[in-house]
């Protein structure tokens, strides 16, 4: 991998190679760049691609050593925890980017570079999860290999089809002539993995066999299925044009509503067993022990649907994910709360307190569970906004009114200002709801004088339950302006979901005290052998 890049940098397309016609004092970012969110986007989406390379090269080294026991995973955790973490965190900076600057109300639009970035995160999910099976029981080490390969592949795949331009994009700044030798090395990479994985099979074969279908087993390999069919429906639907485009001559594209109807019902299942996951037992489980687990949670989360339904909710789908939305918060604070009182019981500590030193001490259960929340409060976040989000145009002259979901908003007049680089033209808006003032929101335009483009800002009103999300779409000269408006229930969970996937991932990877003391007594004790 080091000799492709190398060779890339130095022979191909060298970063440091001058422009033909050097501007005085550069061409400037991008207007559209010209975001907070892209400080953290792009090296995070890198570090996560290249991280993926570490357990990647453990794995093929490992067969290629024939040394395919446990010890490569336990050695490259912590690599690919950090790899799935600053991809994720490049996912959710990418998202936020387009629901501030793309001005179309919404955060994925399911573009096939946004999606060539999921497509590893999804996998390496799906591994990450897989490898506990193979740690404690010895069993899945091919669909291990084959995942963590596919992973690494994933992410050239994604690099790819960034610097292609075979696909329609919205990141078609990123365009370049390496796509072929991205293809090559693609190619090349992942022949020689899975060639090298056919001639170890033998050696990797599973200790153990699958028991019982109710069992922690059963659920990960289930939870690992669905997440590889995400991923495939992802890919297919992102390469459709392409191959449509081979196989008819004619390139036909795939939209939003294909990605919606069909990883929908994949999420859904995938929602459920995240719940489930937690009260089934290793091994073989009890339906005894598993139906006393179950009560609560099912029912707070049928009550949940009850409630919906009795307050006027009529989308199936909608109380569908709510309901399992809940399900798994009410399994993962029942599980938090009881380990905290059994603790609480044991040494009378607060509950409080037993809960961050249960936490503390078993970093890898109690960190999950808290991404296991902030998937729930995320999923939460895109049911709400995707299907409930109201839209409301008009054109206004100062002082006329418009509403937009249960808001008012009053214009009050366009100004025009001169900055540095660019001129903007702002409207101002008051908003109110019934007769209550809420404040103001400034929509522009800018027009960058380098770039020669124009740039939607946005305005957006934030609160926990809902997003007010203004464009200024137009003007004219006799003072009317154009407005969209969009009220996006519950988007703001999607971004608090996302901060606690974060924060459960710091958590697993947080090194543990005690750990670290026996690793530093070890070697000290080997130094002083060796000596």
């Amino acid at each position: 991998v080091e000799l492709f890049f190398f060779v890339l940098l130095n022979f191909v397309a060298s970063p440091f190679e001058l422009l033909s016609n050097l501007p005085p004092d550069g061409r400037g970012l991008n207007p559209i760049l010209q975001h907070p969110a892209m400080v953290a986007h792009p090296p995070m989406l890198f570090l996560g691609y290249v991280g993926f390379t570490i357990p990647f090269a453990f794995a093929v080294g490992s067969m290629w050593k024939g040394k395919v026991n446990a010890d490569w995973i336990r050695a490259t955790r912590g690599w690919t925890l950090w790899a799935w973490l600053v991809l994720g965190v490049g996912i959710a900076t990418g998202a936020r980017w387009a629901y501030d600057v793309l001005g179309w109300g919404g955060y994925w639009g399911w573009d096939p570079v946004e999606n060539a970035s999921l497509l590893p995160w999804l996998v390496g999910t799906a591994y990450l999860h897989s490898v506990m099976i193979q740690e404690r029981r010895g069993m899945l080490k091919v669909w291990n290999m084959a995942l963590i390969m596919l992973t690494f592949e994933l992410a050239i795949f994604g690099t790819f089809l960034t610097r292609s331009g075979i696909v329609a994009s919205v990141h078609s700044f990123g365009q370049s002539s390496l796509g072929s030798l991205f293809l090559i090395f693609l190619i090349t990479s992942s022949g020689f993995a899975f060639w090298l994985l056919w001639t170890r099979r033998a050696s990797l074969k599973s200790d153990n066999r699958l028991e019982a279908l109710l069992s922690r087993e059963s659920s990960f390999l289930l939870n690992n299925l669905i997440l590889v069919a995400i991923a495939f429906a992802v890919l297919w639907g992102t390469m459709f044009p392409v191959i449509s485009e081979i196989v008819q001559g004619e390139k036909i594209t795939v939209g939003p509503p294909f990605y919606d109807k069909v990883t929908a019902p994949f999420a859904l299942a995938l929602l459920l067993l995240t719940g489930a996951c937690p009260l089934v037992a290793w091994r073989k489980a009890s339906w005894g022990n598993f139906r006393r687990n179950f009560v609560w949670p099912l029912v707070v989360s049928l009550a949940t649907g009850a409630v919906l339904v009795g307050a006027g909710m009529r989308s199936a789908l909608a109380i569908a994910f709510f309901t399992a939305c809940t399900f798994v918060l009410a399994v993962t604070l029942l599980e938090f709360a009881r380990g905290a009182r059994a603790r609480r019981n044991m040494t009378g500590e607060n509950l409080a307190f037993a809960a961050y030193k249960l936490t503390s001490r078993n970093k890898r259960r109690y960190g999950g569970f808290i991404i296991h929340l902030g998937m729930a409060v995320l999923f939460a976040g895109i049911i709400g906004s995707s299907l409930f989000q109201t839209e409301a145009t008009g054109t206004l002259a100062p002082g006329g009114t418009r509403q937009a979901g249960g808001y008012t908003l009053k214009f009050q007049g366009l100004r025009v200002e001169q900055g540095a680089g660019k001129n903007s033209v702002i409207a101002k808006l008051g908003i109110y709801r019934g007769n209550r003032h809420l404040g103001e929101l400034s929509p522009a335009k800018d027009f960058y004088r380098s770039a020669e483009q124009p740039m939607t800002q946005v305005a957006i009103r934030s609160t926990p339950l809902e997003d007010l999300y203004v464009i200024l779409s137009g003007w004219e000269k006799d003072g009317k302006a154009s407005f969209k408006a969009y009220v996006n229930p519950l988007v703001s969970w999607i971004w608090a979901g996302g901060l606690m996937m974060l924060t459960g991932a710091v958590v697993v990877m947080w090194p543990d005290p005690r750990r670290v003391s026996a690793a530093k007594a070890t070697e000290r004790e080997v130094t002083y052998n060796v000596a």
